[in-house]
Order: structure tokens, then sequence, then C-alpha cells
């Protein structure tokens, strides 16, 4: 009796410890990505490719993104943070398109993403069974963290480059986040 007694006690202190594990994680993932407080928000837009320059047009991390913005492409939100002696750092870029052509991408991008998610951030996703680390909503018009139910956020690769024990504590994401019916797409990667 005193065997399952003491099992019982053990499975209640693994289960206290996991759970604080995982509200300790989201803050620690949060302060990750979210390196130095406020993202720098840009908007001069002609800065897109000094940026794309700085951090190597062939990088994989932004192969996904434009190779420029077109000059008819509407309502443009940039945010960038460069990489830091931490090694933090992300971009993202929102743009509004024509409907025919958010629909072929966000086709385009469904079939060839590795993780999708709804609406949310990093934390709800990669506090998700077998979930992994995303953004931020950094360009979005409101202050919210979150992108809204209507985005689709579609993860391209995601890599883990953390330790044993310490998962995730090292890595990069990118992807898509695709909102249709605001015909709005929204270009991402993380790096921390």
């Amino acid at each position: 009796m005193k065997r399952s007694h003491l099992a019982q006690v053990a499975i209640t202190l693994l289960l206290s410890l996991s759970s604080v594990g995982v509200v300790g994680g989201s803050f620690f993932l949060k302060k990750a990505f979210s390196n130095s407080g406020e993202p720098q928000l840009i908007s001069d837009t002609s800065r897109y490719q000094n940026i794309r320059e700085q951090i190597g047009n062939n990088n994989y991390l932004i192969k996904h993104f434009p190779s420029n913005i077109p000059a008819d492409t509407k309502d443009i939100k940039i945010a960038y943070s460069p990489d830091t002696s931490t090694g933090n750092s992300f971009l993202q870029i929102r743009l509004k398109e024509s409907p025919e052509k958010i629909k072929t991408t966000l086709l385009q991008y469904q079939k060839v993403a590795k993780y999708k998610y709804q609406g949310g951030n990093t934390n709800d996703h990669a506090n998700l069974p077998n979930g992994v680390p995303t953004t931020f909503f950094y360009t979005s018009d409101a202050a919210a963290e979150s992108f809204p139910p209507s985005y689709e956020i579609l993860v391209l690769n995601a890599q883990d480059r953390g330790r044993a024990g310490f998962n995730w504590s090292h890595g990069d994401s990118y992807g898509v986040a695709i909102d249709s019916s605001a015909s709005e797409i929204v270009y991402w990667f993380e790096k921390w």
C-alpha cells in the first residue's frame, strides 16, 4: 500500500511541475521573441531592400518573402528587429493583395506548410501538443500580440536548436499568415 501512495505523490508532483513548466516556458518564449521591447516599425518601404541585404538575400529564413515590394501594393507594414548579441531577430511584412493573389498564395503555402494554426501567437502555438513557436502579430493595427482567428498561420519550417531538457531555447521558424477575408498576407521569420 505504501508503494501506491508513493506513486500517487510522484505523479501529482510530476503533473504540477509540468504545469509550471508550460507557464514558465511561455514567459521565456515571449521574452526570447520580443528581445528588447517594441519592434522597430518601419514606414519607409524603401528600407526593405536594405533589410533584405542586411539579413542576406539568400538566407533561407527570407526566401519566401517577396524580393521587392511592388509599387501597386497597398497598406504595407514592416516590423524588424536585427540580430542582437543573443542572436534574436525577426522580420515581418504585412501587405494587402488582390483576392485572387491571396487565394493563389494561400493554396501554394497550404501545400508546403509543415504546421498550420488558426489565429493566436507563438506562445499559443508552441504550447499545443506537437506545437512549434511561430510569431507575434507585430504589424497589427492594434496593440494585439495575437493574430485574429481569421488568419491562417502556415509554418513553412521550424528548427529547434535548443539543448536536451530545454527545447526551443534557441531556434528559428518562418512562414506566412493569411487572412483571406481581408486580402492580407504577413510574411514572417523569427530567430532566437
